[in-house]
């Protein structure tokens, strides 16, 4: 089983990381030829491309100047804890053990629009690229035609047991990146309801920190059986064998935990 999550605008670079382990990411060359890109532009065109404040247009511009390589832990930190948000406060990646860290990099990955795919021990640098980032490029005219089929190449790379799984809890903007036609593995996307006014909704705050506790959830009790996907209690949540389809796992919640 192989998971897929969004990474995050929020970052940390603050915090020590509380675990020696590091890897380097696999698309390093792609991400320097994009870094080498997106140094042409001025603070104030990045912040027209990305939609964000003149300050963040100048952080992130300051970002891509600095962006450098090798990756050290002097300059880099792995991404599973750098990145920070919705998702990752359910993940709770501060909490993982050596072999928490261990499953997870044989059974996670965080889509980026500037890193491609990422295992959880990569290290990354600061920077904002969201993948729907109508960004034209040398590789196409937005991120999704830049990176092609080089992710979902990863992905399927990744796959080498018999009977494949992907569980798809990132966004639809970084799924996209992903050619579901082209995946060796079958692919389960939960879907997460909370009870509000009379019916089950998603509800986009509590449905992202939901991703990162079945992520979570996954890793803690080294899950690779889709049907114990099917357990998943934390905070409250329970499988709906009614809403469900054969892809689209419904999971709801009667009252916020």
């Amino acid at each position: 089983m192989l998971i897929l999550i969004s990474p995050a605008k929020t970052l940390d670079f603050d915090t020590p990381s509380h675990t020696q382990q590091r890897s380097e990411p696999d698309f390093l060359d792609a991400s320097q030829q994009l870094i080498d890109e997106l140094r042409e532009l001025a603070p104030q065109d990045i912040s027209a491309l990305m939609k964000i404040s003149d300050k963040l247009g100048t952080l992130n511009y300051q970002r891509f100047a600095d962006w450098q390589t090798p990756f050290t832990p002097d300059n880099a930190k792995q991404a599973v804890l750098a990145f920070r948000g919705d998702v990752y406060t359910g993940l709770n990646a501060d909490d993982f053990s050596d072999d928490d860290f261990a499953f997870a990099q044989q059974h996670l990955r965080i889509l980026s629009g500037l890193y491609g795919l990422l295992r959880p021990l990569d290290l990354i640098q600061p920077y904002r690229l969201e993948m729907g980032t109508k960004f034209a490029n040398s590789g196409g005219k937005n991120l999704y035609e830049f990176w092609g089929e080089r992710i979902t190449d990863a992905i399927n790379a990744q796959f080498s047991d018999a009977g494949p799984l992907l569980l798809n809890l990132a966004s639809n903007e970084y799924f996209s990146a992903v050619k579901p036609k082209l995946l060796n593995a079958d692919v389960i996307t939960p879907v997460f309801k909370d009870y509000k006014n009379g019916k089950y909704k998603i509800i986009s705050f509590y449905a992202k920190k939901a991703r990162g506790l079945m992520s979570a959830y996954v890793i803690k009790q080294r899950i690779t059986d889709a049907e114990k996907l099917k357990q998943f209690d934390t905070d409250g949540y329970y499988y709906c064998p009614e809403q469900s389809t054969a892809t689209e796992w419904v999971f709801l919640r009667d009252e916020v935990a």
